[in-house]
């Protein structure tokens, strides 16, 4: 991407990043290292993403547009301490939660088939779930 010298300076992505610097290390940049950080920048090559769904609506009656992203795929950064602690949490209440529900659901089958043999292991006292999947198929 060739820019003339005095373009590269008015492009929005270069006078973003001047803006945040001090003023001296603005005008450190000469004008080939500032087409190099502006090819760089506007590549977007690090930001391919598996599903990519950006877009905008408008509320009626209100004067605002919103914007939506909605990104997906496989992360290439290095995790800092607190990503890493917080994704470890995440993993283990999912694997509780797995487990919580799979172990509930086992039991419900066991008590269901336990029923449909007639099995009764608490004389006179019935959860009254039998009776629910039962009357659900009739």
């Amino acid at each position: 991407m060739s820019q003339s010298p005095k373009k590269i300076r008015d492009e929005q992505t270069i006078k973003g990043l001047l803006e945040k610097m001090p003023p001296h290390v603005a005008e450190s940049f000469n004008d080939e290292q500032l087409t190099h950080l502006f090819t760089i920048l506007c590549s977007r090559s690090w930001g391919k993403h598996t599903i990519d769904l950006r877009g905008t609506f408008k509320i009626p009656l209100y004067k605002w547009r919103f914007y939506y992203v909605f990104l997906t795929g496989r992360n290439h950064r290095d995790l800092s301490r607190k990503e890493k602690e917080l994704s470890l949490v995440t993993k283990g209440v999912v694997v509780s939660v797995f487990l919580l529900i799979s172990t509930c659901m086992g039991i419900l089958i066991l008590y269901l088939l336990k029923s449909a043999l007639g099995i009764d292991i608490l004389p006179n006292f019935s959860l009254g779930i039998w009776s629910w999947f039962k009357s659900a198929f009739e």
